[in-house]
């Protein structure tokens, strides 16, 4: 039995060739795909490549952290000073809660964004893994923290030379600033990446990463100040900095290079607390990492 015409017409498909070509160049592979997110997300850290306002919130951060350094710079170069009115290691340690609000508000960016809109799976279809993934997201948050830091010691140490005070220290000094803000750069960060990849909502990110730098901060420095050590006799109150990151890296630097000075100077209370420093900060950024490579094997 036949079909009637308009049903065999109905059937009947039309192959059309709309342009369509394949692929023959090169296959750049799985590093070149690593190294292009881990660009992309440096470059969307300080709003690169994104709306204006997205870069209103980074570009503001940079220039409170520099402007000072300026500041400073020019008011010694016209004082006629020998030295530099603040130790490149200790701006750092004064722009902490700045430099917090950047990482609180960056974060989320480069991690709670692909978790609200579902774009992780396309990252894991293509070449690259879940470790490739996290390892260039780690990354450059790292690495926006860094130069965040590193802009105003430059500013401070070219600014020093220019003004014709001591090589030798300057250089030093600048050098001590620098081994600051990797650790910066590394131990607060590493909790607020695993913070923001906890949550797809980019407010709560900014919140609880927030809270937490704030109040551990906060909880550090009244303990310090209640106990003070030329009261008390007494370092006790020093351990209480384990429990925030920007603390930690401060008492960290300041007892590893003998920085800092006055009654309110943060430091880990001796060799013993020293070494107990750097293993909190260690294991800090090396549990964060493992936490983050297991958020997203179960993505």
């Amino acid at each position: 039995m036949s079909l009637p015409p308009e049903t065999r017409s109905a059937d009947t498909g039309v192959i059309h060739d709309i342009g369509y070509r394949g692929y023959t160049g090169p296959r750049l592979g799985r590093s070149y795909a690593t190294r292009a997110l881990f660009t992309q997300s440096l470059r969307a850290a300080y709003g690169l490549g994104r709306s204006g306002k997205s870069k209103v919130l980074p570009m503001l951060v940079l220039g409170l952290v520099t402007v000072p350094a300026v500041v400073f710079v020019a008011l010694a170069i016209v004082m006629k000073r020998e030295e530099l009115p603040v130790e490149y290691a200790g701006y750092l340690s004064t722009l902490s809660l700045v430099v917090s609000v950047f990482l609180a508000s960056q974060a989320p960016v480069l991690l709670s964004r692909d978790l609200r809109y579902q774009t992780v799976p396309l990252y894991f279809s293509r070449p690259i893994t879940r470790t490739d993934y996290v390892r260039a997201k780690f990354g450059a948050m790292v690495c926006a923290q860094l130069l965040l830091m590193a802009a105003p010691l430059l500013v401070l140490y070219i600014g020093a030379l220019l003004g014709g005070m001591d090589f030798a220290h300057n250089t030093g000094h600048v050098l001590y600033g620098l081994v600051a803000a990797v650790l910066y750069a590394l131990v607060p960060t590493s909790v607020a990446v695993v913070i923001a990849a906890a949550t797809p909502r980019r407010g709560f990110g900014v919140a609880a990463i927030m809270g937490y730098l704030a109040v551990s901060a906060a909880l550090g420095a009244a303990a310090v100040g209640i106990s003070n050590p030329s009261t008390t006799g007494s370092d006790t109150a020093q351990w209480m900095s384990l429990i925030s990151p920007t603390d930690l890296v401060e008492s960290l630097v300041n007892e590893l290079f003998g920085l800092g000075e006055g009654l309110d100077r943060r430091h880990a209370p001796g060799g013993l607390g020293l070494a107990v420093f750097a293993l909190v900060a260690v294991a800090m950024v090396v549990g964060s990492y493992r936490l983050l490579l297991r958020r997203y094997r179960n993505i």
